[in-house]
């Protein structure tokens, strides 16, 4: 069994397994938190729109909410 590692305790999944594919959701999730704390940060320090500052702290708790869900549910 040429190629075979008999040290490995599991093997790793095939390319067509959702396992093995970059997920797309949680790549745009990560993606909109890390935009929209960049534009809280700068609401705050700008001391631009308060509702402005609120929407932003809005959507990064959202997705930050999302992303552990996921990772929660992720693990079952």
């Amino acid at each position: 069994m040429v190629g075979t590692d008999f040290y490995r305790l599991s093997t790793p999944p095939p390319a067509g397994e959702p396992g093995a594919r970059t997920d797309l959701v949680r790549v745009l999730l990560w993606s909109l938190l890390v935009l929209s704390a960049g534009a809280n940060l700068v609401a705050s320090y700008t001391g631009g729109l308060p509702w402005l500052n609120v929407a932003c702290g809005a959507v990064t708790l959202l997705s930050a909410g999302f992303l552990v869900a996921r990772r929660l549910r992720g693990r079952r």
